[in-house]
């Protein structure tokens, strides 16, 4: 069967493993694995793609990178307090609007003495309004939190995020602990939140 001219110059491993009914712009997108251990030919290969990433697409990607991001905080805390709760998204009591709806964190951490720590995560690879928006909240849910005996804390982490230097340095007035995803740093976050419950 004749080879058409996109399929032509991927590498006879490719070639065998397409199936030759699929569309020359397919392939073209599918062919990552054939370019495995060359890293020049991979790396532009990436460059270029994300190039053509979609804002929808990017968005999409975004949030389910946050949900990620949010799972793995989640699990680490998880393990370091194995005692604590860290499964509700909110506090009670804490409201937006006058009691009507409570307010939604990325996460809430609850001690066994029912001490609450709202958790909001961010990393961002490209800037992004995620963190512009949590900056403009900090004051207003530190001051909501505090008022009721709680705590915040902020896991911010990736170069989009670090380019926002005026959102940074709001987050961090208005943090009780703010660090990044390396692990010793949120096993500084855990001790933090041990030390809430010891505090009691």
């Amino acid at each position: 069967m004749p080879q058409s001219s996109g399929r032509r110059n991927l590498p006879s491993a490719s070639r065998a493993s397409i199936d030759p009914g699929l569309p020359d712009d397919l392939v073209e997108k599918c062919i990552i694995g054939s370019l495995i251990g060359r890293k020049r030919e991979l790396d532009n290969f990436v460059r270029q793609r994300y190039i053509h990433v979609s804002r929808i697409t990017g968005g999409a990607t975004a949030n389910a990178m946050g949900q990620l991001c949010q799972a793995y905080v989640r699990e680490y805390l998880q393990n370091a307090l194995p005692a604590w709760d860290f499964s509700k998204h909110k506090i009670p009591g804490i409201s937006q609007n006058a009691d009507r709806t409570d307010m939604s964190f990325d996460l809430v951490a609850e001690s066994p003495a029912g001490k609450f720590c709202a958790i909001e995560v961010s990393f961002q690879v490209t800037t992004n309004s995620v963190i512009e928006r949590k900056a403009g909240q900090a004051a207003e849910r530190r001051r909501l939190l505090h008022e009721a005996g709680h705590g915040i804390v902020y896991v911010i982490d990736g170069a989009g995020n670090f380019q926002r230097r005026s959102a940074l340095s709001t987050i961090s007035q208005h943090s009780d602990c703010t660090v990044t995803f390396k692990d010793e740093e949120l096993g500084a976050l855990a001790r933090y939140l041990k030390s809430l419950e010891q505090a009691e």
